[in-house]
């Protein structure tokens, strides 16, 4: 099987595989190359999906932020379980993956707050994310106090943070000729060494 795996697909490791293809499309991809459509669950079982920005592929992990207050916040607060899917219309590939989920350390979502530019900072305290929003004229008075009362050094809200999806499935797929597309589907080994096992799929 990992001979078949060549180009591309080439490595055992389908989270490499992933960084090494977003760094392909962050120089042909026109906008957000590190877009990904992020579905979660609600009480009833009902899937809601949403375009999101990827912000880190660690060694183990996607790494999104957001509003824990916000929709997607509460439902992977209550199902702490996403999948999400990644394409590139430039490469003509995309990326699945699916797995549980768990908030990020409070220092590393702090490093990442405050590397955002101060109006984005702004903008996280002044949204209420989700829920009903009178006009934007509203709104737009809202993130004027809070520049007036939080200044030009605003920390991060306690309700805005990070959270990493750990995959334990991931499927990496490329466009083929008439239809007949490759697709791998990578799953994690439930022993000790988490190794991943691949199987070439129909496309």
């Amino acid at each position: 099987m990992a001979a078949e795996r060549s180009g591309i697909f080439e490595g055992n490791d389908p989270i490499a595989i992933a960084q090494r293809w977003l760094s392909e499309a962050e120089k042909t991809e026109p906008e957000d190359p590190n877009a990904i459509a992020l579905a979660t669950v609600d009480a009833d079982g009902l899937p809601n999906v949403r375009m999101v920005l990827l912000k880190e592929i660690e060694a183990d992990a996607f790494v999104f932020y957001t509003n824990f207050e916000g929709k997607k916040g509460q439902e992977l607060a209550a199902h702490p379980r996403a999948a999400f899917v990644m394409h590139w219309k430039s490469l003509r590939r995309q990326v699945r993956v699916r797995g549980p989920v768990e908030r990020v350390e409070d220092a590393q979502a702090d490093a990442y707050y405050a590397s955002r530019s101060l109006q984005s900072r702004l903008g996280a305290w002044a949204s209420d994310q989700s829920r009903p929003l009178e006009s934007r004229a509203s709104l737009m008075a809202k993130v004027a106090k809070v520049t007036a009362t939080k200044g030009t050094s605003p920390a991060r809200p306690p309700f805005w943070g990070g959270f990493r999806i750990r995959p334990v499935e991931i499927e990496l797929w490329a466009d083929g000729p008439f239809r007949l597309h490759d697709r791998f589907r990578f799953v994690r080994g439930t022993d000790s060494q988490g190794g991943w096992t691949a199987a070439r799929l129909n496309p």
